[in-house]
Formats: C-alpha cells, sequence, structure tokens
C-alpha cells in the first residue's frame, strides 16, 4: 500500500481514526511556523522543518506499532523539555510519543507547548537539503 495524500489516507481509515488524525493534523499546523511543511511519509502526516519534528500514525496504517488510536510521536522527543511527562516512551530511543483512543482525549495545551518545544530544538540544526 502506498499513500501518497491526506485524501488517500483519509478514504482507508476508519472515521473514529479519521476525526482524531484530522483534529491533531489542525493543531500541529497552527502553531508551526511557517518554513515547517507537512508531507506524507511512511504513509502517515509527517511534519518538519528544518529536521522531523512529528508524526501523527494512526494504528490502521502498519508498521506504526500500535494496535488501537492514533499515536503523535515527536521525532527528536529525548530532547524535549516535557517536565509534566505527557510523552511516553517505548522501545525507541528517540521518538517519544502520546496515544489517542478518543477526540475527547486530546488537549491542544500539552501538544502546543511541547511543539513549541520542538520548534525550538528544530531551530537549532542545520537545514537537511
Amino acid at each position: 500500500m502506498k499513500i501518497r495524500n491526506l485524501l488517500d489516507l483519509f478514504t482507508i481509515l476508519p472515521e473514529d481514526e479519521r476525526i482524531i488524525v484530522d483534529v491533531l493534523r489542525q493543531v500541529v499546523i497552527e502553531t508551526l511556523p511557517e518554513y515547517c511543511k507537512e508531507k506524507i511519509s511512511y504513509n502517515v502526516p509527517f511534519f518538519y522543518g528544518n529536521k522531523g519534528i512529528c508524526i501523527i500514525w494512526p494504528s490502521t496504517i502498519p508498521r506504526g506499532g500500535i494496535k488501537k488510536g492514533v499515536l503523535l510521536g515527536f521525532w527528536y522527543g529525548h530532547r524535549l523539555y516535557d517536565p509534566d511527562c505527557f510523552l511516553s516512551h517505548g522501545t525507541n530511543k528517540q521518538i517519544f510519543y502520546k496515544i489517542y483512543q478518543t477526540l475527547e482525549e486530546i488537549d491542544e495545551k500539552p501538544i502546543k507547548k511541547l511543539l513549541k518545544e520542538a520548534i525550538k530544538l528544530d531551530s537549532t540544526f542545520k537545514k537537511v537539503s
């Protein structure tokens, strides 16, 4: 399966995952500065600036490592200041994440706080050409 755009992705997702992905995307897009871009990578929405910032991975898409819900992963999560311990980390030493099972679980405040941390960190990286 090769997903080339959001329409392809939204076509195959069950409604509950599609809504969570859509809301998370809106929060990310509203928070990231203009120089950051979104692309479909690994068949899911991937946001990057100078390097990877975050990824939104619905459980319907294989190889995400989750059986249910939608994962919001921070590419350099291990380097983010997260005093509230909002993010979890599994076996991956770099990507820290939060998994959402329902729309009601989404609280924009901690997500935006971590996105701002991720943007600060991204600004210390050299642009990938």
